[in-house]
């Protein structure tokens, strides 16, 4: 089944606590604190697989996890970082923050894609020795890593893009011009995906051509298959419009020509302006060569190569004149991700206090990055936390709102008699 559009969830490690611990040796005095760093960990990244032509794999796993680091130790050991994970897509994919809708990045290189950071490991008591505190209790946390919600969609990487009403040989003419070997049927949508095909021009140089299945007038409103394909053809840097000049199912070259343009330009209306050569098929059956002639001046300047998929006739010219082409014409295109937004600095000043059924609530994206810093076990550590609060004000909005002595008060998983 191919599959063009996903969505996934991606999160990288949280890095490992800091230690705290001292050293303590035989016949050593005052070893002193000796805890060791967090790990770091593991980050997400993205890369192309040139062995992957759809996104199939992600309906069955949406949720991706790289490695969270290990705590560190005593005797100042680091703890291990977190191993990386690498996610693999088709040449081609686009990905998209699902929650703004920004293009974060264009999977159309080798080179791998940083998705997501692994956060950064935590201290352990050993860098807080200072000479007037010898002693810490108290280590920093590691820091969560970066978690994103992903739209994921393909976008073909084609130099040719054959379009066209079905039935008009778009499959026939991509199995003779390459090893592709696309269904071929004397029926509409025989065809129900994009088929890539190696074309060779000569012995030195290729071409990659894509056949675009579905496009019917109001495809690009969702009629027949075009509605899902349409995109296919943005990367595209030629097309080879393909029509029936026989008129073999009683509609006419010309209309079939002016109707696929019209969907274009619905879809995208550069789309249109792109540089196209028509392949007027089926003339091993054509009965009026008059048919031809009017199909080529309707469609004038762009040039018309008479062919025959079934007989392969005119095919070699065809081929070599869209190389002649494409050898031109600028490389295929990459869209730009858009600049990521600048992080709002934390602030106590965002710092919530609401009444709830009896109790306070305490919130706020500072308090939650402070906490997790702070090692609630240890009276140093919670002197240093209080310490906090009053210096950055906190205390003060709480009591203004109205917390009083003996208040219960509630901060992230942490309940507390308040006492001034």
């Amino acid at each position: 089944m191919f599959t063009d559009q996903a969505a996934i969830k991606v999160r990288a490690g949280r890095g490992g606590d800091g230690a705290i611990a001292f050293h303590r040796e035989k016949y050593v005095t005052a070893g002193g604190p000796d805890g060791g760093d967090g790990g770091r960990g593991g980050s997400v990244y993205v890369q192309a697989d040139e062995h992957l032509s759809t996104l199939l794999a992600f309906r069955h796993q949406r949720k991706f996890a790289a490695e969270d680091g290990a705590a560190g130790g005593g005797r100042g050991c680091s703890g291990k970082g977190g191993k990386d994970l690498t996610v693999r897509v088709p040449l081609g994919t686009l990905i998209y923050d699902a929650r703004s809708g920004r293009l974060i990045a264009d999977i159309s290189g080798a080179e791998p894609f940083l998705l997501a950071k692994g956060g950064r490991g935590g201290w352990g008591n050993r860098r807080f020795a200072t000479s007037t505190r010898q002693a810490p209790r108290f280590a920093r946390a590691g820091l969560p890593g970066q978690e994103l919600e992903c739209r994921l969609e393909l976008k073909l990487l084609a130099d040719a893009g054959l379009i066209g009403f079905p039935n008009v040989g778009k499959s026939s003419l991509l199995s003779v011009i390459s090893a592709a070997r696309p269904k071929i049927e004397n029926y509409h949508f025989t065809t129900l995906q994009p088929n890539l095909g190696m074309v060779r021009a000569d012995d030195e140089n290729s071409f990659v051509c894509a056949d675009i299945p579905g496009l019917i007038e109001g495809a690009s409103e969702g009629a027949g298959l075009g509605h899902a394909f349409l995109r296919h053809i943005e990367r595209c840097r030629l097309l080879i419009h393909v029509v029936d000049a026989a008129g073999t199912e009683g509609r006419d070259p010309c209309e079939d020509f002016d109707a696929i343009n019209a969907e274009l330009r619905a879809h995208l209306p550069e789309l249109v302006e792109r540089e196209q050569v028509v392949a007027a098929n089926k003339t091993d059956v054509l009965e009026d060569p008059e048919r031809l002639e009017r199909l080529i001046r309707h469609v004038a300047p762009r040039p018309v190569y008479a062919i025959s998929a079934a007989t392969t006739a005119g095919v070699d010219a065809l081929v070599k004149a869209v190389y002649r082409r494409l050898s031109v014409l600028p490389p295929i295109a990459r869209f730009e991700p858009e600049p990521a937004p600048e992080p709002v600095p934390l602030s106590p000043e965002d710092t919530s206090v609401t009444r709830e059924d009896g109790y306070w609530r305490v919130e706020g994206d500072w308090l939650y990055a402070l906490m997790g810093n702070v090692n609630f076990s240890d009276y140093e550590s919670k002197m240093y936390f209080d310490r906090c609060l009053r210096k950055h004000g906190v205390f003060d909005r709480m009591e203004a709102a109205g917390v009083r002595d003996g208040d219960e008060v509630f901060m992230y998983g942490i309940t507390y008699e308040y006492a001034k």
